[in-house]
């Protein structure tokens, strides 16, 4: 090995063990290596800014540098499929389409670096036509439409208002669900691209 190599090779090392260092504690159950594997993916929440004059459980902008836990897309590229969860405690993750919302509402503890089902307090989805925010609990939503999201495959485009989901649905094609009929395999048939280990 050239002492430059060597140099290298050292450098890359003592970045592994800083590296090491930064992933919590608390992960010796056995499930060592698969902690390490998903934290890698974890994209952090965002505190709450009591300065930006928003209610703590109010819908935020979403920010540039968001992104999303369950695939790791930038949802603030994607404001008309845009969907977020406010923690307890103020902090939101952000999503860049309702189905990974609901992917993450599904498992948020692997999802999440601290967070588990219980901390979310609302959730909220864009409405596709309007722009807005919407509560994700009482949205409506197209299953089967033509509509492509942002993962250019099935989409749950959002809507406030069950009459205009309707009428996307007759334009679009698809059917129209509340919340509670959005089922784990509705789910998997829309997320076959995106990396399933259970």
């Amino acid at each position: 090995m050239s002492p430059r190599r060597l140099v290298q090779a050292g450098i890359a090392l003592s970045v592994a063990s800083v590296v090491a260092l930064l992933i919590p504690f608390g992960m010796e159950d056995g499930s060592g290596f698969q902690a390490l594997d998903d934290y890698c993916i974890v994209a952090p929440a965002f505190p709450y800014d009591p300065a930006s004059g928003l209610e703590r459980f109010a819908a935020r902008p979403v920010p540039e540098e968001a992104r999303c836990p369950v695939c790791g897309m930038f949802p603030a590229r994607f404001p008309r499929w845009a969907a977020q969860a406010i923690y307890r405690d103020g902090a939101a993750q952000f999503f860049d389409s309702p189905v990974n919302l609901h992917v993450f509402l599904g498992d948020v503890d692997r999802y999440s670096t601290g967070y588990g089902p219980e901390d979310v307090v609302i959730t909220f989805v864009t409405d596709v036509m309007t722009g807005n925010w919407t509560d994700a609990a009482s949205a409506s939503y197209v299953h089967g439409s033509n509509a492509l999201g942002p993962m250019r495959e099935g989409n749950l485009p959002a809507f406030t208002e069950r009459e205009a989901a309707e009428r996307f649905a007759s334009e679009r094609g698809g059917v129209v669900l509340s919340v509670d009929e959005i089922t784990t395999e509705i789910l998997e048939s829309m997320t076959r691209s995106v990396h399933h280990h259970h």
